[in-house]
């Protein structure tokens, strides 16, 4: 199997800096970028690594994630966003899950043995808010197979024949959530593993959780109308 490394970048340079020089590149078949639109010199880095970068047609999440499966030439694809906040060699994880048969692979903050940034504070309004999302998608969509905790994480992958399958949308943000639902109702064999989430040291998300989450009810209500 081939497998693709896609980074997704928008002003990212500092997080490249930490992240691309320990990176296994020589252990993908491939490696690109794809990126929203960056000012701060994020291109031009990825460049002079070696890396060709690609800009995304169209605004928005969800059309990075097309981009980024139209541009992969391997048969699976592992986007990772470089902020220095996981350790670089999870990407290395992706190729023994695909070769067992998933076709969606979540890094995820959510299971056992895994570490959330907010998992030192005694409140934690955007883990518990993920964790509701994916218990509501579960409910409305799962049928069998495996209950995906982590349903708002951008590290995953999955295979290209799966990502075709599931016509994700190629505007908006609700990507993550959607390939976990999709993959419900087309019944894809997925999978997570455990991740270790350490703080943002620079800047801050490009996603709050509170106006993020409004949109994402949006989605799943227009998920619940969609006929395919």
């Amino acid at each position: 199997m081939k497998v693709s490394l896609c980074l997704i970048v928008w002003n990212e340079l500092k997080g490249c800096e930490m992240d691309v020089p320990r990176l296994p590149l020589d252990q993908f078949d491939e490696v690109y970028a794809v990126d929203g639109g960056s000012t701060d010199g994020t291109v031009e880095y990825l460049k002079s690594r070696g890396i060709p970068v690609h800009k995304q047609p169209k605004r928005g999440l969800n059309a990075a994630y097309v981009h980024a499966n139209d541009m992969a030439t391997g048969d699976a694809v592992v986007v990772y966003f470089p902020k220095g906040t996981l350790p670089v060699e999870d990407v290395l994880k992706f190729r023994p899950l695909f070769e067992a048969g998933n076709q969606l692979v979540v890094a995820s903050r959510q299971i056992a043995g895994s570490v959330n940034e907010e998992d030192i504070h005694f409140l934690r309004p955007r883990k518990w808010a993920v964790l509701c999302l994916a218990t509501l998608a579960a409910l409305l969509w799962r049928r069998e197979g495996y209950f995906v905790r982590d349903v708002l994480h951008g590290f995953k992958g999955w295979t290209r024949d799966a990502f075709q399958k599931m016509k994700v949308l190629d505007y908006g943000l609700s990507i993550d959530i959607e390939m976990v639902v999709r993959a419900y109702k087309l019944h894809l064999p997925r999978c997570e593993f455990p991740a270790r989430e350490e703080a943002r040291g620079y800047g801050e998300t490009h996603f709050k959780i509170w106006p993020t989450g409004k949109r994402l009810l949006a989605y799943l209500w227009f998920e619940l109308k969609r006929k395919d």
